[in-house]
């Protein structure tokens, strides 16, 4: 009897035993699978915090926009005479909003500001007031070309004035210089953490080539070789405005075209033109983005006919990333130097457009939009 308890008891032994062995066994490996998942959370946690990380990036960007020749003939200063003065505020109330968008505003200064001294006056040999240079600024407007045609028109004396008249604003001119040594100076500027060039040449003088060739920049390939590369390792984006072409007609010169792609080969990112009065394209001629001619911006060449009173607008993104230059957000609209009889002078985007101030500008539009994108 007792070795029957003895055996009963021992099989209690084994079996509490056996049933303890379970439950050990169930709670090592309930707890390392529960670490197992904390330690996968906290890899995912890790992943997630990873991937959720914003590197910051290393592109910069500056934006800008260009218009084309500031042409103040007689009816325009007329137009803008009031009480004694002369305000041209009233002609840019469309444009201000656009321009003010942007961080570079470029304009080309046709007509020479040269100081009442020697009378303001109008084609073909012109000076404009100062009221249209400080409209201009008030604008916004912050990138100027200086070097086109009618630069002397009014001789070497306007042109110093001019140029002492630029230097007051708050603006960065090119084209244009006192003297030799201002002529020759590398100039950087900044923005948005670009760092840029702006030059300015033109092609064609009214009267020959001056004297004192740093009174305007006579485009040669060894002049702008030598400009560029004087600067190129020491900024990130070239602007180059280019007073070129032919008068009066939408398609570019082979003359325009070489030039293109000889500057472009230099290393411009951007080429700025003027001169034809009328739109030309715009198109990429390698990495450069090259826009043939704005056409006028304010003018009263209107009365010539539609072609010259259609101006354009451009505006873009500049991103710098890796040392490559490329644009974005390119931006393009027609505008109208829109006048009554060479009166009532006002530049108006076609955006703002209606069929009492011009019949049929929407297929006006897209006839020269075909032109701008080379269609």
């Amino acid at each position: 009897m007792k070795k029957k308890k003895r055996k009963l008891k021992k099989s209690v032994y084994i079996f509490l035993f056996l049933i303890f062995l379970v439950i050990f066994i169930i709670t090592v490996l309930s707890l390392s699978k529960n670490k197992d998942i904390n330690s996968d959370k906290k890899n995912d946690e890790k992943s997630n915090n990873v991937v959720n990380i914003e590197k910051p990036s290393d592109a910069k960007k500056m934006s800008l926009v260009a218009v084309g020749d500031v042409l103040i003939h007689e009816s325009v200063y007329k137009d803008a005479y009031l009480n004694g003065i002369y305000d041209f505020h009233k002609m840019f109330t469309f444009i201000e909003p656009i321009i003010k968008k942007y961080d570079l505003r470029y304009c080309n200064q046709e007509s020479t500001i040269g100081g009442t001294a020697l009378g303001i006056s109008g084609y073909p040999s012109f000076n404009s007031p100062d009221e249209i240079g400080d409209e201009i600024v008030n604008l916004g407007f912050n990138l100027i070309s200086l070097a086109n045609n009618h630069v002397m028109d009014k001789g070497e004396d306007a042109v110093k004035y001019s140029n002492s008249y630029w230097a007051t604003k708050d603006v960065i001119t090119a084209g244009s210089y006192q003297n030799m040594e201002e002529r020759n100076k590398v100039r950087v500027y900044e923005q948005n953490g670009i760092k840029y060039a702006f030059l300015a040449y033109t092609t064609s003088l009214n009267g020959g080539s001056p004297k004192k060739e740093y009174l305007v920049n006579m485009y040669s390939a060894t002049k702008a070789r030598q400009d560029i590369e004087a600067v190129k390792n020491k900024v990130d984006v070239i602007i180059v405005s280019m007073h070129w072409g032919e008068e009066y007609t939408n398609i570019p010169t082979e003359g325009q075209r070489q030039i293109a792609e000889y500057l472009s080969s230099l290393g411009v990112n951007l080429i700025i033109g003027s001169h034809p009065h009328v739109v030309q394209p715009v198109e990429y001629v390698g990495d450069t983005l090259v826009i043939y001619s704005l056409g006028n911006f304010i003018s009263n060449q209107l009365s010539i006919g539609l072609n010259q009173g259609i101006g354009l607008i451009v505006g873009m993104d500049i991103i710098v990333k890796d040392g490559k230059v490329t644009f974005d957000n390119i931006y393009k609209e027609l505008i109208l130097a829109y006048a009554e009889n060479s009166t009532n002078f006002k530049v108006i985007p076609f955006s703002k457009l209606n069929n009492n101030l011009l019949n049929n500008y929407e297929s006006i539009n897209e006839k020269y939009m075909k032109i701008v994108n080379g269609e």
